[in-house]
């Protein structure tokens, strides 16, 4: 397939000096790293820094419609989490795909997650 760098057909800033985690993960993911390799992780690190989303957010979808509550490295639904904070420019291009996450979140049990996925599940099934 091909780097997010290459399909954006645009080069990705190169960071000078030091840097953060995020920061050269980033970086790293735009410009190394191929889309077909990314785990949820690095989808959820992308998305939540609203890179690649055109690229990306079909594919987090699909992992999300197997399993809602798909886990990166920090809790269960951070991937979702992500996901739920893109904006309405993202989702305007991808109108099937909002609506078949909303159909499958809406079935995720409130009691099996925290409080604020389950508030923020609430909203992005209402807002639709």
């Amino acid at each position: 397939m091909a780097t997010l760098e290459q399909l954006e057909g645009r080069p990705f800033p190169p960071v000078e000096g030091e840097t953060t985690y995020l920061v050269g993960r980033c970086t790293e993911l735009m410009t190394s790293v191929d889309v077909d390799a990314f785990t949820v992780e690095d989808l959820r690190i992308m998305l939540g820094q609203q890179l690649g989303v055109f690229h990306l957010l079909p594919r987090a979808v699909a992992v999300l419609l197997d399993d809602p509550l798909a886990e990166g490295d920090f809790y269960p639904g951070d991937l979702l989490a992500a996901v739920m904070r893109l904006t309405a420019v993202h989702w305007h291009a991808y109108p099937s795909h909002r609506a078949d996450l909303v159909e499958r979140v809406a079935g995720v049990r409130r009691e099996d997650v925290a409080p604020a996925l389950a508030d923020a599940i609430r909203v992005f099934v209402g807002a639709q």
